[in-house]
């Protein structure tokens, strides 16, 4: 079902001081990415063998709000695998007693594709996105 890992996500509480960082050692930067029903702005750091998605708050009830507060130098906030059939993820998960957040649905993510995310306490304490290749 996992194919490959696709990112590791990081919250930041300062998303331009976060990508500059990554830029000056060298790696390449996207442009920042408002996700308003994710309430999140994202830039993913693209490196040749996976990406880092820095994460910082959207708006009024971001989750990312929550975790910075808790965090306040920002951390890793989960990590992301690949599957072939987001359908398919979603039942198998299921069959393992696995809960999926929010309405059970996929939703659209950042790479403009469906995505689920798991409960982290059914992963060893780890938030894990899945994503449809």
């Amino acid at each position: 079902m996992i194919t490959r890992l696709n990112h590791v996500a990081i919250a930041v509480p300062d998303l331009a001081e976060a990508a500059a960082c990554y830029e000056a050692l060298g790696a390449k930067v996207s442009e920042p990415q408002n996700l308003p029903e994710h309430g999140v702005t994202v830039v993913f750091i693209t490196l040749d063998n996976t990406k880092i998605e820095l994460l910082h708050p959207l708006g009024d009830g971001s989750p990312i709000t929550g975790f910075l507060d808790k965090n306040p130098s920002g951390g890793i906030h989960h990590l992301c695998f690949e599957v072939e059939d987001i359908a398919d993820a979603l039942a198998r998960l299921g069959e393992c007693g696995i809960r999926v957040l929010g309405d059970g649905k996929p939703k659209t993510g950042a790479h403009g594709k469906p995505v689920l995310f798991a409960h982290p306490k059914d992963f060893q304490g780890a938030l894990i996105e899945f994503e449809q290749e």
